[in-house]
């Protein structure tokens, strides 16, 4: 299970990574593995919108199941991932790469983190 050490992990099983004050977020490894094959995904969260931490963002459709996206920290979303409409089996080969899904510009990048789970952390939980 690949579990980069630079980002941050939601227990609903999405990455963050931060820069500055751009945060990009997608599945992790272990949640595309468990998910399947995605072969499509829906951000109802358009760039403009405020969402608050934990709030859905769009969903993720796989060969298994349908399962809700969250936002794993609060703030403008900026970017959606628009290759993953035509080719959202990134998700699955390159998780933490060409498939990431949302960038949000956070309003304060020194607690935007707060609350969610280092590499090590995760992958104890994922491994529940």
């Amino acid at each position: 299970m690949n579990i980069p050490q630079e980002c941050r992990y939601a227990e609903t099983h999405e990455w963050v990574r931060l820069e500055g004050d751009i945060a990009t977020v997608g599945v992790s490894d272990y949640a595309q593995g468990e998910l399947g094959d995605v072969v499509f995904l829906d951000f109802s969260a358009q760039p403009g919108a405020q969402l608050d931490r934990k709030q859905a963002f769009g969903t993720v459709e796989a060969v298994k199941t349908v399962s809700d996206l969250y936002a794993p920290v609060a703030g403008e979303v900026i970017e959606t991932n628009a290759s993953l409409a035509d080719a959202p089996e990134q998700v699955n080969t390159d998780p933490y790469g060409a498939g990431w899904m949302i960038r949000f510009r956070v309003a304060d990048p020194a607690t935007a983190l707060d609350g969610l789970m280092t590499a090590d952390e995760y992958q104890a939980h994922a491994a529940h």
